[in-house]
């Protein structure tokens, strides 16, 4: 996938932009709502998908299964539908992908058995990792330079925000099924961006020009992606795989017979929270310590409260809460931090990308 920072042959307006973010902020969020929607429900969904009582290692072997092929089906979304909306457009793409989480989110209300359920969940990870790939990228191309760089800031925090309404949701719903109808407001918000979001100038002007995508394995871009990749992948399947289970983990802490559903929502919800917070402080963070010295911190920090929190509680208790906080408070401070290290690097490459674009059109 590939953005061009030259000239547009037009520019969108500026209630078109404000109406193109709007629809990514909802349909970002509501990613994040999806992507943590089956952890919280786990406990309560896999026994009755599976006919009855389910012995914790069972949960454990069925819970991988299920939230592996999501995360599978996201990085899949996440390749493919990149390369496609370079041939098709933002647009086209985003409504698609907003679409296909949606539907398959809608289509788990009436699932019949652990099977579809997983494929269910392996095409709605698809148009989750589609929205936030798309969503950014025709962000950064219809947004003024001056004030992109918030603009993409504000859309990253949405994602955990859809974490804290996963955590309301378990509150709400007490049937599994019937959360999972929150699907029909992304099918919703597709048929809104295919109608009136406007397309990127800057695309159009790359289908124009017929530029080639810069060579990412090739020079000091190899190392930087597979560098980052590493750096950024480790932290995220680390700590994905984390916040997936705690739910599942805060329910073995309870005693037997209890529910857990309260527990389960708060803590999805300090999860959310705390990764809103640890975005918002990583800028100042950035500032004043620099990025390494900043990741380096919250790396550790990370590990630090994961020993903390998973080898100190044998029962459930009000420290639970307080650790879950502070482990995702370092989370979203990493995230921040990342995402900035990676968005810097990116805009020292479009602009050799626009110096060369002039250059040949001089």
């Amino acid at each position: 996938m590939q953005t061009l920072e030259i000239r547009g042959i037009q520019s969108e307006s500026v209630s078109g932009k404000w109406l193109a973010f709007a629809l990514c902020f909802v349909s970002y969020t509501f990613s994040g709502t999806v992507s943590t929607l089956m952890s919280v429900f786990l406990p309560v969904a896999v026994p009755e998908l599976s006919g009855g009582p389910v012995s914790e290692s069972a949960m454990g072997e069925i819970g991988a299964y299920i939230n592996a092929l999501y995360l599978y089906g996201w990085m899949c979304g996440g390749l493919f539908f990149g390369v496609v909306s370079d041939r098709i457009g933002r647009v086209k793409l985003l409504a698609l992908v907003t679409a296909l989480y949606g539907i398959f989110t809608c289509l788990v209300t009436i699932v019949p058995n652990l099977y579809t359920l997983v494929a269910f969940r392996f095409f709605a990870g698809m148009g989750v990792g589609g929205v936030l790939l798309i969503s950014t990228v025709y962000i950064s191309e219809i947004w003024d330079d001056k004030t992109k760089a918030v603009m993409l800031g504000i859309l990253a925090v949405c994602f955990p925000v859809g974490i804290v309404t996963t955590g309301s949701l378990n509150l709400i719903f007490s049937d599994w099924r019937s959360a999972f109808g929150i699907g029909v407001i992304p099918v919703l918000t597709a048929v809104i961006i295919f109608m009136f979001a406007p397309e990127s100038a800057k695309w159009r002007d790359l289908k124009v020009a017929g530029k080639k995508p810069q060579q990412l394995l090739t020079g000091e871009n190899r190392l930087n992606l597979i560098s980052g990749s590493v750096i950024f992948g480790s932290v995220l399947i680390g700590l994905w795989g984390i916040f997936s289970w705690l739910p599942t983990w805060v329910q073995t802490l309870l005693p037997a017979g209890e529910n857990g559903q309260k527990e389960r929502g708060l803590i999805m919800i300090l999860l959310g929270a705390g990764g809103i917070l640890g975005g918002v402080f990583s800028g100042v963070l950035l500032n004043r310590f620099g990025k390494k010295k900043t990741l380096t911190a919250v790396f550790t920090g990370c590990l630090v409260m994961c020993c903390i929190l998973f080898l100190t509680n044998n029962t459930f208790s009000n420290i639970v809460y307080l650790e879950t906080a502070v482990l995702s408070f370092c989370f979203g401070i990493s995230q921040g931090a990342l995402s900035s290290y990676i968005s810097c690097y990116m805009k020292s490459q479009r602009s050799i990308l626009s110096c060369r674009c002039r250059a040949a059109s001089a």
